[in-house]
C-alpha cells in the first residue's frame, strides 16, 4: 500500500514555511520539517516547522511573563481588545475558510461556516464581563461579608484537531484571554496556517505580546507543554486514547484538563419521521467535510418500518453526491485530509465487508478528474450492522454511514446508551410523547430532535459523555468560563473593637 511519504508530490516553485507565534512574532525552528498537503491535489503547499522542548518551554515563558499585567487589565478593557479582534474575524472570514480549504480539503461553505462558528464564540467571550461577576452576602454574620470572585489559572493551553483549525481553537482561547489568562495554542500539523493568522489579527487587535502563542508541532510539543509546571490548564480536542493519556497525566500533575475525545454518533429514525428530511439530514451529516467532524452522524439507527423505506433513498443520495475540489462551488464534499486517512478508511471499509455488512455502495477507488493524485473516497453505506461489528464500535471519521436496524425506540434507546462513546445523537419524530421520551432516557451529552448535528451554540457548551469527554466541565460557554478560572471566598470584618481571639467557627448566631 502506498505510503504518505512515497506519495509525496511537490510542485516546482518552493513552498512557505509555517513557523510558531512566540511573543508577538513569527518565529521560524531550526529543527525537523514535515509536509503540508493540499488534499485536492496530493501537492506539499507548505512545510511546517516541528517544535522540540526547549520552543515549547519558549512559548510558556512568554506567556508566563505576560501574566500579570493581562491578569490585572480590567476585564472590559480586555474585552475591548477582543471586540477588535471580532471585527478583524468577521472581515478576514473568506479569507480564512481559503485557507482551510486548501490545508483541509472541505468545502468553501463549510469552511466559511466553521470560521463563523468561532466568530459566534468570540461574540460570546466579549461579554465576560457579565460572567465574571461573584456574589455577595451581606452580614453573613454578624459583623462579617462573605463574597465570592472568580480569577485567571495563569498560563493555559490549547491542543486541538486537524478537523476543525478555526473553530476549535475558537472554543478555548478567546474565553481564556477574556478571563484574564495567557494562552499557549498547539494546532494540528496537517493544517496549521489557520492558527498563525488568527494570531496575527490577535496582535492588530490590540492584544499584548506574549497573551497568545502559538507552537506548532507533533507528539514532542505536546508532551512538553502538558509536563511544563507553569501550565496550569491543558483543554484537547482529539482521539478518545490520547484525551484518556492527557487527562490521566494532566491529573497527576495536579493540571486541569478538559479533554474531548472520539464519537460514534447515532441518528435513529422512527417510523413516522418526515423521510425527506430524514434522509437529507443523514447525507448532510454523514457525508459534509467528507464524515471528519467529531458530530459527523456515522450510524443510523432505523426503526421497524423505517428502514425498507428509507433505504432505497440513502443509496440513490450516496451514489450521486458530488465530490471533487472544496474550491469547486457545485461539490458537495471534498477529500478526506491526507492519504493516511484514505488508506485507513479504505481499510475500514474492507473490514465491514469481511465481518458480514452489506456494503450497497462502496466509495473506494474514485477518481476525480483532473485531481487524480487527490484524496478523495466516494460516500460508503453499510446496511445490515451489528453491534458487534468492527465499524460499529470504532471511530471511522471518514464518508461512510453505516445503518442498523432495530424493532422499537426501546431499543434503539439500549443500543445507543450501550455504546462507550456517547458525544452526539438525533432522533427523527413527528411525535412529541417520543421526542420528550428519547430526549430524557437518552445518556449522550447533546441531542437533537429533527437536528441531525446538535452542536450547542456560544453560550450552551459543548460535550459529551462517557469516553467522549474526558473531565468535568464542556467546552466554551458559562462551563468554558468556570474551567478557565478558580473561584476565591473572601470573609471580612472590620470590627470596632476587638474582643481577643476566637477559637470557634463564625456562625449566623
Amino acid at each position: 500500500m502506498t505510503t504518505e511519504k512515497s506519495a509525496v508530490r511537490t510542485p516546482s516553485n518552493a513552498v512557505a514555511e509555517v513557523g510558531h507565534w512566540i511573543g508577538g512574532r513569527r518565529l521560524v525552528g531550526d529543527g525537523r520539517r514535515q509536509p503540508v498537503f493540499n488534499p485536492a491535489s496530493g501537492d506539499v503547499v507548505r512545510q511546517v516547522c516541528l517544535a522540540d522542548a526547549q520552543l515549547a518551554d519558549r512559548a510558556v515563558a512568554a506567556a508566563a511573563a505576560a501574566f500579570p499585567s493581562w491578569a490585572d487589565t480590567p476585564p472590559i478593557r480586555r474585552a475591548r481588545v477582543l471586540n477588535r479582534f471580532l471585527a478583524l474575524l468577521n472581515e478576514q472570514r473568506d479569507n480564512l475558510a481559503r485557507c482551510i480549504t486548501e490545508e483541509h480539503g472541505k468545502v468553501f461553505a463549510d469552511a466559511q461556516g466553521e470560521v463563523m462558528r468561532g466568530i459566534e464564540v468570540v461574540e460570546f467571550a466579549c461579554g465576560i464581563a457579565q460572567l465574571l461577576k461573584g456574589d455577595y452576602t451581606e452580614q453573613v454574620s454578624t459583623g462579617i461579608d462573605n463574597w465570592t470572585v472568580r480569577q485567571p489559572l495563569g498560563v493555559v493551553a490549547g491542543i486541538t484537531p486537524f478537523n476543525f483549525p478555526c473553530m476549535v481553537p475558537c472554543w478555548m482561547f478567546p474565553i481564556a484571554i477574556a478571563a484574564g489568562n495567557t494562552f499557549v495554542l498547539k494546532p494540528s500539523e496537517r493544517d496549521p496556517s489557520a492558527s498563525l493568522r488568527m494570531a496575527e489579527l490577535l496582535k492588530e487587535a490590540g492584544l499584548p505580546d506574549g497573551v497568545f502563542n502559538v507552537v506548532q508541532g507533533d507528539k514532542v510539543a505536546v508532551d512538553a507543554i502538558l509536563e511544563h509546571p507553569e501550565v496550569r490548564a491543558v483543554s484537547f480536542v482529539g482521539s478518545t486514547p490520547i484525551a484518556r493519556h492527557l487527562y490521566q497525566r494532566g491529573a497527576e500533575l495536579g493540571k486541569r484538563v478538559q479533554a474531548l475525545g472520539g464519537a460514534k454518533n447515532h441518528l435513529v429514525v422512527m417510523p413516522d419521521a418526515d423521510l425527506s428530511q430524514a434522509v437529507d439530514g443523514l447525507i448532510g451529516a454523514a457525508f459534509g467535510s467528507a464524515g471528519e467532524r467529531c458530530m459527523a452522524i456515522s450510524v443510523a439507527v432505523l426503526v421497524g418500518e423505517a428502514a425498507d423505506r428509507i433505504m432505497p433513498q440513502l443509496i440513490e443520495r450516496t451514489r450521486a453526491l458530488k465530490i471533487g475540489p472544496g474550491t469547486d462551488p457545485q461539490v458537495e464534499m471534498g477529500p478526506v485530509v491526507t492519504r493516511a486517512a484514505l488508506e485507513r478508511i479504505s481499510d475500514a471499509i474492507a473490514t465491514g465487508e469481511r465481518e458480514g455488512a452489506k456494503l450497497l455502495v462502496d466509495g473506494r477507488g474514485l477518481t476525480v478528474p483532473g485531481h487524480e493524485h487527490g484524496f478523495f473516497l466516494g460516500g460508503s453505506l453499510f446496511d445490515g450492522v451489528r453491534p458487534e461489528m468492527t465499524i460499529y464500535k470504532e471511530e471511522i471519521f471518514g464518508p461512510v454511514l453505516s445503518c442498523v436496524r432495530v424493532p422499537d425506540m426501546q431499543q434503539a434507546i439500549a443500543l445507543i446508551n450501550a455504546h462507550p462513546f456517547a458525544n452526539g445523537v438525533a432522533c427523527y419524530t413527528r411525535d412529541g410523547a417520543v421526542a420528550r421520551e428519547f430526549a430524557r432516557r437518552i445518556q449522550v451529552g447533546m441531542v437533537g430532535i429533527n437536528v441531525p448535528i446538535p452542536v450547542p451554540m456560544a453560550w450552551h457548551g459543548f460535550g459529551g459523555w462517557r469516553n467522549s469527554l474526558f473531565g468535568d466541565m464542556h467546552a466554551y460557554g458559562e462551563e468554558g468560563v468556570r474551567f478557565y478560572t478558580r473561584q476565591k471566598s473572601v470573609m471580612q470584618r472590620w470590627p470596632q473593637v476587638t474582643g481577643g481571639a476566637e477559637f470557634a467557627m463564625p456562625t449566623t448566631k
